[in-house]
């Protein structure tokens, strides 16, 4: 939790928490479903979306447009890399270097895809897809470069995961378990019969779909024999069966027995009443608040399952549920590095990203494509150290002081008036999640306390003046919270 805001604390009634919210509705509330099930929005968005009911406001997110055809990714390098042959002639020295202009090139296209994925963030139409595929791109990690997962292999994946947004979370599972940069990346790509390797199997329960706690030891070795043969053409990059490495015999899996395979695995996972509150509380964690009371797990399990892991009906209950509006819920989540550098384009109706915000994101701590290790992002107060703060504040600075933010629409037409500017800041920025005291810094600022170089406002520092004020205004506590 930042300093300086107080969530209040609500009591959780789980007879109604999944009970579709029916209560007051303005650009407040519009804002903050749009932060969950989006990347926030601008002024008009909020307008837009304060004018629907909770419910229309809600389904239009759910039920999205085509974007097939939105936005296209940059030509990038492809997997596989070049044959030996490829170095005929070269000596080592050559060849090193060789191979270190491919990587270098390799990491400039990974670059291409972080600026074309952010820029679709920022434009999409369809901003819980966006969501959905930065939420499952969390989940189902796996990073660039490593282990041969080449830029066209993350992309490929970055597509399936958005293909499967609000997909089936038991098929989205089989198709990970053959997606090229999944295989690569956990090492399921060398599993064979002579030496099963258990690291996607061990991932695979553990951080994936059952948690630890829900299998055994002897679970994973069973999936890893089941998995075996699992693979890549090496010539196309492509999922591929290899029946000579894969064991065909019997095993013991989660108490059942058959001859398995990685697909058998998957079902027999997905039947788990474990699996049904995992997803759960993965859910209630990264769209709800963090810690989830088990009753309010339990009960989010019980919609997974009678919807049979299909994403949509379950999201479309809880961005519709009382517990998403209640006071517990509401800026009770800390907002990615992502998610706060598409929020403060968005904030001024920005329609491309500004230059340098991926080396911005670095370090602000969360580099996509590229988690920290196969967990993922530890995310919540971890976003928060002192020196991602400092950074969060010095992308600020730089957003509100481009030539782009000083066109923004709304920006322009704040009051020449420091009380009225205040409020008006406060409002449009923080939906009004300010103390008093920080509304009366603002407006210090404003009328030149401390800067008398400036002096008070007026027409000659006006544009200079407001944009830092907003600068000021989003450095606040609350705007650390989504």
């Amino acid at each position: 939790m930042a300093a300086g805001y107080v969530r209040p604390a609500g009591r959780l009634d789980i007879m109604t928490a999944l009970v579709p919210y029916d209560g007051p509705w303005d650009e407040r509330l519009a804002a903050h479903l749009l932060r969950r099930a989006g990347f926030s929005g601008t002024p008009g968005e909020l307008a837009r979306y304060a004018a629907m009911s909770p419910h229309d406001a809600a389904e239009s997110l759910i039920h999205f447009p085509d974007t097939s055809n939105f936005a296209p990714p940059p030509s990038v390098m492809a997997y596989p890399q070049p044959p030996r042959f490829a170095f005929r002639g070269l000596d080592d020295v050559q060849k090193r270097e060789a191979a270190k202009e491919r990587r270098k090139a390799a990491v400039g296209d990974v670059v291409a895809l972080q600026e074309w994925w952010l820029g679709r963030m920022l434009s999409t139409p369809a901003p819980l897809q966006e969501k959905m595929t930065f939420f499952l791109h969390g989940h189902f990690t796996t990073a660039a470069i490593q282990k041969g997962v080449w830029p066209n292999l993350v992309l490929a994946q970055n597509q399936l995961l958005r293909r499967n947004a609000l997909g089936n979370l038991h098929d989205l599972t089989l198709a990970i378990s053959k997606d090229p940069a999944m295989l690569l990346y956990l090492d399921n790509a060398e599993n064979n019969k002579s030496h099963p390797n258990e690291n996607y199997s061990r991932e695979l329960m553990e951080l994936y779909t059952l948690g630890l706690g829900n299998y055994t030891e002897e679970d994973v070795r069973q999936s890893a024999r089941a998995f075996t043969g699992w693979t890549i053409d090496r010539q196309t990059g492509e999922f591929t069966f290899n029946a000579r490495t894969h064991d065909d015999g019997v095993k013991t899996f989660l108490s059942q027995t058959g001859n398995f395979d990685g697909t058998d695995i998957v079902d027999i996972i997905y039947r788990q009443r474990a699996a049904e509150t995992f997803w759960a509380r993965a859910l209630l964690n990264a769209f709800v608040y963090n810690d989830p009371e088990p009753e309010l797990v339990d009960a989010v399990a019980d919609v997974i399952s009678r919807n049979r892991f299909e994403l949509a009906p379950t999201m479309s209950t809880l961005l519709r549920s009382n517990v998403f509006y209640s006071e517990r819920a509401y800026r009770a989540l800390v907002k990615s590095p992502v998610e706060f550098a598409i929020a403060a384009h968005k904030q001024f109706g920005l329609s491309a990203i500004m230059e340098g915000t991926p080396a911005a994101l670095r370090a602000m701590g969360q580099i996509l494509f590229y988690p920290p290790n196969v967990a993922g992002w530890p995310g919540g107060a971890n976003w928060l150290t002192s020196q991602m703060l400092i950074a969060r504040e010095n992308f600020v600075a730089k957003l509100v002081n481009s030539a782009d933010v000083n066109q923004s629409p709304w920006l322009r037409t704040v009051p020449m008036d420091a009380s009225r500017a205040s409020r008006e800041l406060v409002a449009t920025i923080l939906q009004g999640d300010a103390p008093e005291q920080a509304g009366s810094q603002i407006v210090s600022y404003l009328d030149g306390a401390g800067t008398s170089a400036l002096g008070m406002l007026s027409v000659e520092n006006y544009d200079e003046r407001v944009r830092g004020a907003a600068y000021l205004t989003m450095a606040m506590p609350a705007y650390q919270l989504g």
